[in-house]
């Protein structure tokens, strides 16, 4: 963007500076007509001399001399005549500035194409990689969910799996303390029992 504003400010001050400019380019005896009239010039350096003819706006002359409010100049014809010199000026007309200056703007107005399209260009990667990256953002976001949905799921079916791992040790402790009551039971009542048949039999042994 630093380059497209100098252009603009060169493009600005050439149109600004260009009657000075052009001022120093002619001769010291180069003058032109005032853009602002075409005006009648005389045979003589005074209001009282006749008008032998005109000169247009814009055109450009060699001076000769000066006397009083006169000047005295060549035309292109080559003729010598007087005018006043207030109807000269030391800057090249308008006829002669436009066509130069239009090339002057034609070029500036290349050269901020050229950095316009410049831009555009450094723009429209800047866009590029910004939505690839918006979609590699996206991608990502989107892979992260469905990890965190299966991270969910996993900690779901563990825990699930947990409780019944908890239920069946319930049940397998459960089953140990019944068997292991059955057989102290078991063991108990043979304790009781096999004491009282031995002394049974003794006592029958004794009537024998």
């Amino acid at each position: 963007m630093p380059e497209f504003r100098r252009a603009t400010l060169a493009l600005a001050a050439l149109l600004a500076t260009a009657p000075s400019v052009y001022a120093e380019e002619p001769s010291s005896d180069a003058r032109w007509v005032s853009d602002s009239l075409s005006t009648y010039v005389r045979s003589g350096p005074t209001d009282g001399h006749r008008i032998v003819g005109t000169l247009k706006s814009g055109q450009k002359v060699s001076l000769i001399g000066t006397q009083g409010n006169y000047s005295q100049v060549r035309g292109q014809s080559g003729d010598l005549v007087w005018i006043l010199t207030s109807d000269l000026q030391t800057v090249p007309g308008q006829s002669e500035r436009l066509p130069q200056l239009d090339a002057q703007v034609a070029e500036l107005s290349g050269q901020l194409k050229t950095i316009d399209d410049s831009w555009k260009t450094r723009v429209q990667g800047m866009q590029e990689t910004l939505d690839s990256r918006k979609a590699l953002i996206d991608e990502l976001e989107s892979r992260t969910k469905a990890l965190n949905e299966q991270l969910e799921q996993s900690q779901s079916s563990l825990r699930d799996t947990q409780a019944r791992l908890g239920d069946e040790n319930k049940q397998v402790m459960m089953r140990y303390m019944v068997y292991g009551g059955s057989i102290a039971g078991a063991g108990l009542l043979a304790g009781l029992i096999l004491p009282a048949l031995t002394r049974g039999r003794k006592r029958n042994d004794r009537w024998f």
